[in-house]
């Protein structure tokens, strides 16, 4: 069975999308599925959540012409495995940007590895460049983090106008599947209120687990570790097991 392709969103930085990415690959791979993350961020920060070195040949390697398992890093979690991303994914945008089918260069990077894990997830960068148009290309699922504030609702219509344009243009199977609701506060008169507004719009695409501001959750990271490997019973790691069931759940 291929694996079930998807990728975290948003172009809007510090919304949760790499801590999302990292904790959900992770708690799914606790589960008994063999899960690979992939860093498309120059920045390299997925990569630092599950302790791969950035230094190391990964991401950029493989879409610039390398076909090779051996760039694939072990992480502290049992089952989950990480391409590395790093600074050199910085100039993909410009070596790419000439290129015929320049979009998709990661889907035929990825070709191989589809049926040696059951889930592959994708970090994309905080902007609607080339590499992220790439993972638009390649996969099936688009799951699209969001804080819970007024800025955040204008995004959202961007990114919904950007995956229309993709299903049309570059990827008929691409959809999404779902919107995950960040550093939510149940006391906040404002966090409540775009999630209200945001789940009578959206209806069925919002997830029903919310994830809670939470200190472990910040800590993780600096660790090397996604939440299940660092405090499982905290209230951020209670809520990141809820929400991976319900991405099982829709990633059919």
């Amino acid at each position: 069975m291929a694996a079930k392709k998807l990728v975290f969103l948003n172009q809007k930085g510090g919304v949760g999308k790499t801590t999302s990415c990292a904790n959900l690959g992770s708690i799914i791979a606790s589960m008994g599925y063999k899960v690979l993350l992939v860093d498309l961020d120059s920045q390299g920060n997925l990569s630092s959540a599950v302790s791969a070195d950035t230094m190391l040949p990964g991401t950029y390697e493989l879409i610039a012409g390398g076909k090779d398992q051996d760039f694939v890093q072990n992480t502290p979690v049992q089952n989950l495995y990480c391409l590395s991303g790093g600074i050199n994914l910085a100039g993909l945008n410009v070596e790419l940007a000439n290129l015929n089918d320049r979009n998709h260069y990661l889907k035929k990077a990825l070709e191989g590895f589809d049926d040696i894990y059951d889930y592959i997830f994708v970090d994309c960068p905080p902007d609607l460049g080339i590499l992220t148009m790439n993972a638009l290309a390649w996969t099936k699922y688009v799951f699209i983090p969001m804080q819970c504030e007024y800025f955040a609702m204008e995004g959202l219509n961007l990114l919904m106008r950007t995956v229309s344009n993709v299903k049309k243009s570059l990827n008929p199977e691409i959809e999404i599947i779902g919107i995950g609701f960040m550093m939510y506060s149940k006391r906040s008169n404002l966090s409540n209120e775009v999630v209200e507004d945001i789940s009578n719009y959206f209806d069925k695409l919002v997830f029903k687990t919310k994830i809670p501001r939470n200190v472990r959750l910040s800590e993780a990271p600096s660790h090397g570790l996604p939440i299940n490997a660092y405090d499982n019973s905290s209230a951020g790691g209670k809520a990141y097991r809820e929400l991976a069931l319900e991405v099982i759940d829709r990633a059919i």
